[in-house]
């Protein structure tokens, strides 16, 4: 499950990758494309923007200090990783999509002294974001499920199982 694991991180570190490529190349210079849309109903597009900050821009021009944060963050990341990663296959899967949009975001600080960023949901206003974005979204989701729904029922049953063998004793 380790290997599949790095294998996915590596994999979503390249999407990511590969698209902020693109859209250095291929979007920087048209600014917006018109992506999904329904008669005059924007939906989604593709806007070019080089996000200087964190989340919605915030901390701008911290760049050195962003770098070191996520830095942290991706090493604690791993760490945890290869601890948690049999508890768990969806624990395992959220920390590695944390992992990935991290080195994905971290890439771009480091390369560029910005976060590329492509996708606009322009259907209600909302960020620009990425696909490193994406893993970090979806992973802070499957880590609030793990941590609401599974994760009891482990410790539960774990309980559950050191009484029984406290009784049998």
């Amino acid at each position: 499950m380790a290997i599949i694991l790095v294998l996915m991180i590596a994999a979503l570190v390249g999407a990511d990758q590969l698209v902020k490529y693109w859209a250095v190349h291929e979007l920087r210079p048209v600014g917006t494309m018109d992506f999904i849309h329904i008669g005059d109903l924007k939906i989604f597009d593709l806007t070019y923007l080089e996000n200087r900050g964190a989340i919605f821009g915030s901390m701008a021009g911290k760049r050195w200090f962003l770098v070191g944060f996520t830095s942290l963050i991706v090493i604690a990341g791993i760490v945890v990783l290869f601890k948690v990663y049999r508890r768990s296959k969806l624990l395992g899967v959220a920390v590695a999509l944390f992992v990935a949009g991290g080195i994905g975001n971290l890439i771009d600080r480091i390369r560029y002294a910005y976060v590329v960023d492509m996708f606009e949901l322009k259907l209600f206003k909302f960020a620009i974001f990425n696909v490193a974005d994406i893993c970090v979204t979806i992973a802070f989701v499957m880590l609030l499920i793990y941590a609401f729904f599974i994760d009891p029922k482990i410790e539960k049953a774990k309980k559950a199982e050191a009484e029984k063998a406290g009784s049998n004793e």
